[in-house]
């Protein structure tokens, strides 16, 4: 049992390294996945998330999301994302662009979390923009334990009922509430989350199962689609990802 147990540990350690570049940010490919139906060939309204390992060192203990629509009318996909980088040039950490929804996270490859289309999908986009606008920390980015790309993500998912997933467990800082708030609805609005400073908490609602954050990191066991939630990895089990 001892030697099974070294050589998982060591397979988790080879998926985790592996999955992470260590190429200078220049070099590093931002090229389409392949993931998104081409702009020209989108003929409905479409919303989706996405995340991928975060880059460099980064990547061994956390995600960088974003999201991504295109209404029917539109010829290319906007993209809406936080980065620290933004926030020196702008002043504000959310970034607005046209530009691929499905482009690789400087090598690491992309998931697609969520996707709708139709009129809920136009729905979601008019609830985005607006969210946008009242984001609470456009003028901050802190790594950790946030606000950061994950609190900004995480943000739009608690507060537009149409978009029913989570982020994984290793998306640090989407457990950050603010300073001064340390209880709410969970991020699926299907259970309720205790949380200090994005730091320390719990959560137990229906869709993300039982959750315990220490040091923003995530441990928990997910019911509903059964899979247990582990720091450094993510996710064990069935996929979360949700199309509609």
């Amino acid at each position: 049992m001892k030697i099974v147990y070294k050589l998982l540990q060591f397979t988790l350690l080879l998926m985790i390294f592996s999955s992470c570049s260590s190429k200078d940010w220049r070099s590093a490919s931002r090229e389409s996945a392949n993931i998104a139906t081409p702009a020209k060939e989108q003929k409905e309204d479409i919303f989706q998330i996405y995340y991928a390992r975060a880059f460099a060192w980064r990547g061994y203990f956390g995600t960088h999301p974003w999201v991504a629509w295109k209404l029917k009318e539109d010829t290319a996909y906007t993209v809406a994302q936080v980065t620290s980088w933004n926030i020196r040039a702008t002043g504000s950490a959310i970034n607005v662009e046209k530009q691929l929804p499905d482009r690789k996270w400087y090598d690491n490859e992309p998931t697609l979390l969520f996707e709708s289309t139709g009129g809920d999908a136009r729905l979601i986009v008019a609830e985005v923009k607006k969210l946008i606008k009242q984001y609470p920390f456009k003028d901050r980015y802190v790594l950790w334990p946030g606000p950061n790309s994950n609190t900004f993500v995480s943000y739009l998912i608690r507060n537009i009922k149409e978009i029913d997933t989570e982020l994984p467990a290793n998306a640090i800082g989407k457990d950050y509430l603010g300073p001064n708030t340390f209880w709410g609805e969970s991020q699926s609005n299907t259970g309720y989350q205790l949380s200090f400073f994005g730091l320390f908490g719990a959560t137990a609602a229906k869709n993300e199962g039982i959750e315990i954050n220490l040091l923003g990191l995530n441990f928990g066991i997910d019911f509903w689609r059964p899979a247990l939630k582990l720091p450094f990895i993510g996710r064990l089990g069935f996929s979360e990802s949700v199309k509609k």
